[in-house]
Order: structure tokens, then C-alpha cells, then sequence
């Protein structure tokens, strides 16, 4: 039905006009539940859709949210905006993607971007040591939720940080192929810039010590880089695999950063001559979709991204509609070790 205003909704359910504006703009709190459904079955039929400028600049806020990844080169990410895009739209909520490849001047430039047009909620994925680069917006009141990083000391006093406990999930790995006889082992990833990575890597050299293992000589070299390698992390596993089994004394087993890497860390050891699981056990982590699919199937550390997602935008609702920014929350969730055939026994 062309040309449908408020008006006509509001007839249509027999309310007034303003009780369709309270309900389009998010004030349905004191609302009736048959009002509401009855407002929205009317929205439904008559397909009635709101002028999104128009509510812009009536209430200076737009029912976006930014969800700013280091990239959707990364299946991981690009399942978690899915998930994110779902719970945002439960809410009346679009979601506006961008990759910022962890560049803190680039993510500026996209956060005041989003700001701008009137966006006052942002999940920030990179997971960077400092957010001194977007502090600025957070004074004014942007709403930030940091996803896959720990809370900090330094952090602003509004922030909520969301993610699952890094250090454990790897520690779960490691302390599996402990388990399972592996002495000889590596920890493949790109930079260690970002905390979620500094976590994993400190929980897998704390299984090694559990085990009475030495760290020594267990970082793949890689690592120490600048390049975090976001948008070629399979090729970095690949590569790190091929100069890890050309040692005078390869590991045995070999964690991953994330599944992409593992499934490149995979390709590697068969561009050895070897096999995985029978000659070189690995471990990701993540649980993307292709983990369950590859051959073998890969093991691997899970995050709960649905109610992750839906806890970033219950949080970023409840601020960006409330009276007030709200003080800062972290919640930290545990993961769980999912074990699969790409892990066995070492030879011998």
C-alpha cells in the first residue's frame, strides 16, 4: 500500500498517532502488550515503513548500531555479525559493518564516520590494547562495546567488555595434547598486539608448565612480526607449519590462534609429507563452520557467539535508550574445548 503515514497505522489499530511514534521509537515501555501487538500486526499489514530520516532528525539517534571486525576474511566474524545482525533486529535495530584490519586510525575514522550519522552504539572487535583512538566519541557519548577483550585498567568508565576467557580456552587446548602424550609442541599465530591474542598465548604456556614442559622455543617466529595477518591468517598457518616441520626437531602437536590458521597449519603438514593426527596433532579455535567440515575434522576451542551476540546488543540497547550511559560491565564467559580428529597420540 503506497503513500501509508502513521496515521494510517494508528487507525488501523484504533490508537492514536502517538502511540505508533511511542512504539517506532523505542518508548513502549508503559505500553500495553495487546496495544503493542495490535500496533504491530497493523505495521505489518498495511507494510508500513518509517521514514528513517525523518525519525533521525526528530530524535537524533539513528536505530543503527556500527560492528567494526578486523575481517570478514575470517569466516568467524562474518558468522558473529550474522548472529549480531539477528539480535539487533529483534530490537529494531540495522547493523552497519566495517573491517578495520585492527588499524587504530582506520577504526577512528569509521567509528566518527558512524557518529556522525547518528550511530551512538558500536561493537569494537580488534581487541587493541588501548582505545585511546576512539576516547574522544566515548566522551561524547558513544557507547562502546568491546568484544573478545578483556576489561583493562586503563579502559573508560562506560565501557562493557564482552568475550569469552581466552587464556582458559587455550589452556584447554594445550593441556588435551598434554594429555594425550605430546612433548614437542608450538603455538602458531600472527602478532601478538591484541589481548585476546597475549591471553591464548599465555594460556597455552601455562599448560606447558602445568605439564612440566619448557616454554622455550615454542612461539612460532612469526609472531613476533607487526603483522597480525587478519586477511591471510590460512596462508600464516600454512607457512608457519611448512618451517616449523623442517626443524631439526618439529613439534608434535601445534595450537592455532584461531581455526583459519589451523586449517592453513593443516595444509602445511600434508605439504610435509605428513599426516594430521597421525604425525602432527592441531588445534584451533573458534568452532567456525568449517572446523566440523574439513577432513579430518578439526578440534578446536568454542565461543558462544549467540548469546554473546545478543548480550553486546541487549547492552548497547539499554545505554543508547536510557537515561543515562551507564557505568561500565564486563562479562566473561567460558568456552569450551570441542574434540575432533585432527587430534590423536603422537607416534611411539
Amino acid at each position: 500500500m503506497a503513500g501509508v503515514t502513521i496515521q494510517h497505522v494508528a487507525q488501523a489499530a484504533g490508537v492514536s498517532p502517538t502511540t505508533v511514534s511511542n512504539l517506532l521509537n523505542g518508548r513502549a515501555n508503559q505500553m500495553l502488550p495487546e496495544t503493542r501487538q495490535r500496533v504491530e500486526a497493523a505495521i505489518e499489514r498495511l507494510g508500513y515503513r518509517p521514514n528513517r530520516a525523518a525519525r533521525h532528525l526528530r530524535t537524533g539517534r539513528s536505530r543503527t548500531v556500527g560492528l567494526v571486525v578486523p575481517s570478514v576474511g575470517n569466516p568467524f566474524w562474518g558468522t558473529f555479525a550474522r548472529y549480531l545482525e539477528a539480535a539487533a533486529l529483534t530490537e529494531g535495530y540495522n547493523v552497519l559493518l566495517c573491517n578495520s584490519e585492527r588499524d587504530p586510525d582506520r577504526e577512528r575514522r569509521y567509528v566518527e564516520e558512524l557518529w556522525s550519522d547518528g550511530v551512538q552504539g558500536v561493537v569494537l572487535c580488534s581487541s587493541l590494547p588501548s582505545l585511546e583512538h576512539v576516547m574522544p566519541l566515548m566522551d561524547r557519548g558513544l557507547q562502546i562495546v568491546a568484544f573478545d577483550r578483556a576489561a583493562q585498567a586503563n579502559d573508560a568508565d562506560s565501557l562493557v567488555s564482552i568475550s569469552i576467557d581466552n587464556a582458559v580456552g587455550s589452556q584447554l587446548a594445550t593441556t588435551h595434547l598434554t594429555s594425550l602424550g605430546h612433548r614437542r609442541l608450538a603455538f602458531v599465530s600472527g602478532a601478538l598486539g591484541s589481548i585476546n591474542r597475549k591471553e591464548r598465548y599465555r594460556g597455552f604456556t601455562a599448560a606447558l608448565e602445568q605439564a612440566g614442559l619448557s616454554t622455550e622455543n615454542t612461539l612460532w617466529p612469526g609472531a613476533s612480526g607487526e603483522q597480525f595477518g587478519d586477511v591471510e591468517t590460512a596462508e600464516l598457518g600454512r607457512r608457519a607449519a611448512r618451517e616449523l616441520l623442517a626443524t631439526d626437531d618439529p613439534p608434535t602437536g601445534i595450537v592455532a590462534i584461531n581455526d583459519m590458521c589451523a586449517l592453513g597449519v593443516c595444509r602445511g603438514v600434508r605439504d610435509a609429507g605428513l599426516e594430521v593426527a597421525k604425525d602432527v596433532s592441531v588445534v584451533g579455535f573458534d568452532d567456525i563452520v568449517l572446523a566440523d567440515l574439513y577432513d579430518p575434522p578439526l578440534t578446536t576451542v568454542r565461543q558462544p557467539m549467540p548469546e554473546m551476540a545478543k548480550a553486546a546488543i541487549a547492552e548497547l540497547k539499554s545505554r543508547v535508550e536510557g537515561p543515562g550511559t551507564g557505568q561500565g560491565r564486563s562479562l566473561l564467559l567460558r568456552p569450551e574445548l570441542v574434540v575432533r580428529q585432527s587430534s590423536a597420540p603422537p607416534r611411539g
